[in-house]
């Protein structure tokens, strides 16, 4: 229950973090978009106008993100056993697909107006200080916006952190085509302006192919996954692993090994093994939110396991016709221990010490024990222990 409570809470704090840092980007996108698309069209800078353009598509995704990180961070529920961090990621993939839009459409507007001198616009003075104030104010954005997307590991609001940062570096773009412009190089302008789509079009295409490859499962890095298997090597009783599978659910990443133990040791010692991988993992890497851990007492790459061997009833059924004759009491038989490894079954038997009055009577019962595995294909071996009472 300690362990919920701590997680919704981090949750609760991580969205909220998410939240106040965004809605400081929407009240200086406001301001940007408005400011150079009104100063844009009075200083005739058809390149300000598209960096307005690109700032009215940063207040789009930082609604995308306000309403991805509230449902993002809520709990696992029955449709969602493993949480909604999901959405972060496909609102990742929606704001890169907008910056693309933005950009495919300043692309052409700007190209259409390069290859007609007469559309060219002539920027003054005022469209020039517009896009030195954008980039101090867009400049400020991102550092604020990408130093708690590292905090709360939220790829979705590094996106959106680049997407000031593209916004910043589109600014610049812009001082510079219309300095250009006013130096008497009127095409530089709208220049600026493909510069700026193609800046915007390479941002969107990095974010959301990342994004795409965490929604259709894509593993972590080789070095991650180096040290996750020195952790779990790490963990007493582990004798090897393999089938080491992970995949990313929004910040977080979910993680699937088998891990080779002794194959004479019980159910609830490999159970423990199980989970110090488990919780060793979880503690040691941030981003590790689950682990599955399969047990296996055999290296299932090199034997796989025979589904033909039958289970416990139907093995002790088949013993109990053969054994009738060898003890009077069935009673006596104490345990049944089945191993399953190399294809076949070894069948421990411990009986009590008291049913024999010697140990030479003993050694005889434990042999003809032995002698029934031999008619029986499937059974290796049929090994007798003797428990004081």
């Amino acid at each position: 229950m300690q362990k919920t409570e701590t997680s919704s809470t981090s949750s609760k704090q991580r969205y909220l973090a998410i939240r106040n840092v965004t809605l400081v980007g929407v009240v200086g996108n406001i301001l940007l978009t408005i400011v150079k698309l009104i100063f844009g069209i009075i200083g005739h800078s058809q390149a300000l106008i598209a960096d307005g353009l690109h700032s009215l598509s940063d207040l789009i995704s930082d609604s995308v993100v306000l309403i991805a990180a509230k449902y993002s961070t809520l709990d696992a529920d029955a449709d969602h056993p493993y949480g909604h961090a999901r959405f972060e990621t496909l609102a990742t993939v929606a704001v890169a697909g907008l910056l693309l839009l933005v950009a495919g459409g300043m692309l052409i507007d700007a190209a259409w107006r390069l290859f007609e001198p007469a559309l060219l616009w002539q920027p003054t003075v005022v469209s020039l200080a517009v896009a030195g104030l954008s980039i101090l104010v867009k400049e400020a954005l991102y550092q604020y916006t990408r130093s708690v997307a590292k905090h709360v590991r939220s790829q979705m609001l590094q996106a959106n952190a680049w997407h000031h940062r593209s916004d910043a570096i589109s600014s610049v773009i812009v001082l510079i085509g219309v300095a250009g412009s006013m130096a008497g190089f009127s095409w530089l302008d709208a220049v600026a302006a493909i510069g700026v789509s193609l800046m915007i079009a390479h941002i969107g295409w990095s974010l959301g192919w990342g994004a795409i490859s965490d929604l259709v499962d894509t593993g972590l890095r080789s070095e991650q996954l180096t040290v996750i298997e020195q952790i779990i090597e790490s963990v007493d009783g582990v004798h090897t692993l393999h089938e080491l599978r992970t995949r990313k659910m929004g910040a977080n990443a979910l993680v699937d090994v088998h891990i080779l133990v002794n194959p004479r040791i019980s159910c609830s010692e490999g159970h423990q093994i199980g989970e110090m991988v488990r919780t060793r993992l979880m503690a040691k890497r941030e981003e590790i939110a689950d682990v599955l851990v399969h047990i296996d007492p055999e290296n299932d790459d090199q034997s796989k396991p025979n589904l033909k061997l039958p289970l416990r009833n139907e093995i002790i059924a088949r013993l109990q016709q053969r054994w009738q004759d060898l003890l009077e009491d069935r009673r006596a038989i104490e345990q049944i221990t089945l191993h399953y490894l190399a294809g076949k079954v070894t069948v421990d038997i411990y009986l009590s010490l008291a049913i024999v009055p010697n140990i030479k009577e003993a050694q005889a019962l434990s042999q003809r024990f032995a002698k029934l595995a031999a008619d029986d294909p499937e059974i290796h071996a049929i090994k007798v222990y003797y428990q004081c009472e």
